[in-house]
């Protein structure tokens, strides 16, 4: 009798005890979110879908942030196609670009408060999703005086134009630079910028039917750009003449390859710089020896992913150049480039929309728009 007793009274403290952990842990529901994932590489069209996500749970060094508007940019395509060097696993999330909005914050995180916007400032962090939460110091805040368009577009192109312009040579007001690609979501950033800080600009492009050729002509010169020219005329004699009026650009920027970089970095002055960012031609940047010998010049790579990787401990560094750039943008110096925005569910439209050759129109995610 008293056995029995013994046991129904440990059952009836043990019970409510059992249900309270039930209850407590593990009956606690995983959170979801949607987002664009891929569980190999491939043509985006066939491995990209959109599917639930699991939203992490907070930790005290991490940030939750509402997402809201991601770009689909050329490095966005490669990760997919498994062609760019920065490898995910899997299963992982598109996108390394875009703002989101602070919506909780773990205990210990102090350079955020909830409502503000941020911005990666790590490749990989996978923002065509809904929600993500990740470590703080991964994010950069952004000023919400700027539209959203321009802050879901300032981590790539205009950072990288930001600092291929300042990390190579010291420019001054009057001083000339040479680009190729000038009409490249980064060309526009580099005319810009360029102009706004008193250099001047020759900017090369593609060859094409002469009304279109005239309409690009007439736009990036609205952005600032000083001469544009194509690939024939700086091949031409004529490029002899043009060159004169400047002095002898020191620093040339390439994102194309083959005889388009070759016919550039003659037009260097002696001791030059070419830096490459891009190879959108798929052919290799051929550098005469007597460019070496005669004239010391120079040619380096830039890839901002590694940039910002190396300068993460460096905030302020990070920091300065994004309020550099958002006043640019406050001023009207700087603009949000041209875009088209689709509601998530029209994922495929932008991929295959940014795929497209001569399109310099930057597809926009909607991350807020999931209907």
């Amino acid at each position: 009798h008293y056995i029995v007793h013994a046991v129904c009274m440990e059952m009836s403290t043990f019970i409510p005890r059992l249900a309270r952990c039930f209850s407590a842990s593990a009956i606690k529901q995983t959170r979801f979110c949607y987002g664009l994932m891929y569980n190999e590489f491939g043509n985006p069209a066939d491995v990209v879908s959109l599917q639930q996500v699991i939203v992490n749970d907070l930790q005290d060094d991490e940030v939750e942030i509402a997402m809201m508007v991601a770009p689909v940019n050329p490095a966005d395509i490669n990760q997919v196609q498994g062609t760019y060097p920065l490898k995910p696993k899997f299963p992982a999330v598109g996108g390394n670009e875009g703002v989101g909005r602070v919506i909780k914050r773990g205990n210990n995180v102090t350079m955020f408060q909830e409502g503000d916007w941020v911005i990666p400032c790590n490749a990989g962090i996978g923002t065509w999703r809904t929600h993500l939460v990740d470590s703080a110091s991964k994010f950069i805040s952004v000023t919400q005086d700027i539209s959203v368009h321009f802050a879901a577009t300032l981590q790539v192109n205009p950072s990288t134009a930001y600092r291929m312009l300042k990390d190579f040579i010291h420019l001054q007001p009057g001083d000339c630079i040479i680009q190729n690609g000038a009409n490249s979501a980064v060309g526009q950033c580099v005319i810009q910028l360029a102009a706004a800080w008193g250099v001047n600009t020759i900017n090369i492009i593609r060859n094409r039917p002469q009304e279109h050729l005239d309409e690009l002509i007439m736009y990036l010169k609205g952005l600032g750009a000083t001469e544009v020219i194509t690939d024939e005329y700086l091949a031409s004699h004529e490029m002899k003449e043009l060159i004169k009026r400047y002095t002898h650009p020191q620093l040339g920027l390439n994102c194309v390859g083959g005889k388009s970089t070759t016919n550039l970095l003659r037009q260097l002055s002696r001791g030059g710089i070419l830096v490459t960012y891009g190879g959108m031609s798929k052919q290799p940047v051929s550098v005469p020896t007597s460019a070496f010998i005669f004239k010391d010049i120079r040619c380096v790579g830039y890839w901002n992913s590694a940039w910002l990787e190396k300068s993460i401990d460096n905030r302020k560094v990070i920091q300065e150049m994004f309020d550099d750039l958002s006043e640019l943008g406050r001023k009207g110096k700087l603009q949000t480039p041209r875009s088209v925005e689709h509601p998530l569910k029209d994922y495929q439209k932008a991929l295959s929309s940014a795929m497209k050759p001569f399109n310099s129109t930057k597809q926009l995610l909607n991350l807020q728009d999931v209907s």
